[in-house]
């Protein structure tokens, strides 16, 4: 029996024990199971029987459970809250870094932006100054250029209609005929290559801004203006560079659609046609692919060739008849242009004419080189 009372007692430290780990208030029931024992064991040996021994015994037993059971789950609920608190301290740590990552980034952003207007203000200014200088270089140019063509004699006109190879019509209704040169017929009469010289003055000028110059005369006997025709104003209009590339007269001549014709006074230029249709007739280019008189009557004819309307078959210099209007012309009356003639000549002369030639008959009124 006494064995059985001293296991029960060492389970009933051990338990309470474990207890005051547990929590360690409970050890106070501890302190009361202690006294019970010594009380009971105190009066056990004087034979006196103390009866509230045992009931402290229990009570000790029963208070250290009570206080492990009720100061234990709050250590249970500190040691779940602890890694609460933690992870919440870590949340607020990371929602933190978070957020100045997202400040950083913003402000970030927000210099970028501030960079690419910047820089989109500076192109938009830089285009408007460069605008504004090439506005400005265009106006100046302009001026520059009216105040070069003025100097030049330069009317700018608009085309409104070519009648043919050498004649057209502007938009105000004026007729102007080439100065210097003379392509095939295709209007009332038709030579050879004059539909395409007719057709390549159409593609140059219908419709199109170009500068016109007199040279000496105002107009002719039909009222038609006598122009030289600039596709663009030239810095020096006797400059050879500019007269090739600027001059429609001059590229009728060195394509091969006219033939140099000259009429004094207007010989500014007539120099540089005879230059130029050679070439061209060296080439065989355009008319003088037909001959070496080409199609119509100019200043590189043969002065010893008959000339008519036969012009438009493509003469050749050894045929010496005359198919059109007018006599042929004998050796010692033909004149190389009509120069020439007015030197003999003064005020030309009739069909009838010994020295008639239907090549100085410009405008076929059976009169050659009258004044």
């Amino acid at each position: 029996m006494k064995f059985i009372k001293a296991i029960l007692i060492i389970l009933a430290i051990l338990f309470m024990l474990v207890m005051g780990i547990t929590a360690p208030i409970s050890f106070i029931g501890f302190v009361i199971f202690l006294i019970g024992l010594v009380v009971n064991s105190q009066y056990k040996k004087r034979n006196i029987r103390f009866a509230k021994g045992s009931w402290l015994i229990a009570a000790g037993i029963i208070s250290s459970f009570l206080l492990a059971m009720v100061f234990s789950e709050p250590a249970k609920q500190k040691q779940v809250t602890e890694p609460s608190k933690t992870e919440a301290v870590n949340k607020e740590k990371e929602a933190a870094k978070k957020a100045k990552a997202e400040k950083k980034a913003k402000a970030e952003e927000a210099r970028v932006a501030e960079e690419k207007a910047k820089a989109e203000e500076e192109r938009i200014a830089a285009e408007k100054a460069e605008a504004e200088k090439a506005a400005q270089e265009k106006q100046a140019a302009k001026q520059s250029q009216e105040e070069l063509a003025k100097s030049m004699g330069l009317e700018l006109i608009t085309v409104g209609r070519v009648v043919d190879g050498d004649t057209f019509v502007t938009s105000d209704g004026r007729k102007v005929r080439l100065i210097g040169v003379n392509t095939p017929e295709s209007t009332t009469r038709h030579e050879q290559y004059g539909k395409e010289a007719s057709n390549y003055t159409v593609s140059k000028l219908n419709g199109k801004q170009i500068w016109m110059q007199k040279d000496v005369s105002e107009t002719d006997r039909y009222g038609r203006l006598l122009r030289i025709i600039w596709f663009g104003v030239p810095t020096n209009d006797r400059d050879e560079k500019e007269i090739r590339s600027k001059m429609f007269n001059a590229d009728l001549v060195l394509n091969g659609y006219a033939d140099p014709s000259t009429y004094p006074p207007d010989v500014k230029y007539s120099d540089y046609f005879v230059k130029f249709a050679r070439e061209a007739r060296e080439a065989n280019k355009g008319l003088w692919a037909f001959g070496s008189q080409g199609t119509t009557k100019g200043d590189l004819d043969s002065s010893s060739s008959s000339n008519g309307s036969g012009a438009s078959t493509g003469r050749n210099p050894s045929n010496g008849s005359s198919s059109g209007k007018g006599k042929t012309s004998t050796g010692t009356e033909s004149f190389k242009n009509c120069t020439e003639m007015r030197k003999v000549y003064p005020n030309g002369v009739p069909s009838t004419h010994p020295a008639y030639e239907a090549r100085h008959d410009r405008d076929k009124d059976n009169w050659a080189c009258e004044q």
